[in-house]
């Protein structure tokens, strides 16, 4: 195999859950092979080096092995090489650990329906995009 769409690839060693989201990040300008930015039908080669921005995170990877299908964790960390800072790493320990409030909600409220747990995950990640895109502009 000498090829992989880079969305393919990056949906089959589990950077992304599904592959229209690896898609929409590509299609974002949030993922650079080579320090260039690309469009999901670009095709990855072997010891390229990939940056993918994630909720805020900037990941780096190099390309040991090329898939084109969904493997476990196990056999998808064998297709490429960790290249993300200590300090990236660390970000979220930093910004977030001791620094959150416990979430509140009115009493007798209930527990919240599906529809309620997906609009607060929808917030919680907006929320972060936005903090993390201001800290990076300025």
């Amino acid at each position: 195999m000498g090829k992989v769409r880079i969305d393919k690839w990056l949906w089959s060693v589990r950077i992304f859950k599904s592959r229209t989201k690896a898609t929409d990040a590509c299609k974002s300008g949030r993922v650079t092979i080579d320090d260039k930015t690309v469009k999901p039908s670009t095709e990855v080669l072997e010891d390229h080096h990939v940056g993918v921005r994630k909720n805020g995170f900037n990941l780096e990877f190099k390309v040991i092995k090329l898939i084109n299908k969904r493997v476990s964790a196990v056999l998808a960390v064998e297709c490429y090489e960790n290249l993300t800072s200590e300090e990236e790493l660390n970000k979220f320990n930093d910004w977030f650990v001791g620094k959150a409030r416990a979430e509140i909600r009115t009493k007798g409220a209930g527990r919240p329906t599906k529809k309620d747990r997906r609009e607060i995950s929808g917030y919680k990640e907006q929320y972060l995009w936005d903090h993390f895109d201001e800290e990076e502009d300025g």
